[in-house]
């Protein structure tokens, strides 16, 4: 019989605003991270903490979440085509403005990344998502702290 996979946290890390917020959350929880990009990011000096760096191909950091995110997972990112990806597979998905990402809410969240893009591509002038605020990284505290609680306790069972 084979152990049941560990739970985890896998940050897409090249533009994640709350890395800080991810490492002392995983610390108190004993929960190991793997911090990945396509470039060298500093990261704490932690045996619970690591990091994945892939190739600069496009989605190679996405493609490397997706294989590797099998739950128990938590993933965090913003980028809603890797969060597809992930709840496909049945991990957690987070965005860093504490926003999660569900099977309900992840078809309309993708409805909408394409009809932005197809303004942008007929030359609308529209606004990018708005500054990321203080209010987003309590939001996200919160958001990780009850995946992770919910987590543990389904793994304790």
């Amino acid at each position: 019989m084979s152990e049941a996979p560990a739970l985890r946290i896998l940050v897409d890390a090249d533009a994640c605003p709350v890395k800080e917020e991810i490492y002392k959350v995983a610390e108190r929880y004993r929960v190991p991270v793997v911090v990945v990009s396509n470039q060298i990011i500093r990261i704490p000096q932690s045996p619970l903490v690591s990091r994945k760096i892939v190739s600069d191909a496009f989605d190679a950091a996405d493609d490397w979440i997706a294989e590797n995110g099998a739950p128990p997972c938590v993933i965090v990112t913003a980028d809603i085509l890797l969060a597809d990806r992930c709840l496909k597979a049945g991990a957690d998905v987070i965005a860093p403005t504490g926003k999660p990402f569900t099977m309900a809410s992840i078809g309309g969240a993708i409805a909408t990344r394409a009809i932005m893009a197809d303004l942008r591509a007929g030359g609308e002038q529209i606004g990018g998502p708005r500054p990321f605020a203080r209010e987003d990284r309590s939001r996200f505290l919160s958001a990780l702290d009850q995946v992770l609680v919910r987590l543990r306790r389904t793994a304790a069972r």
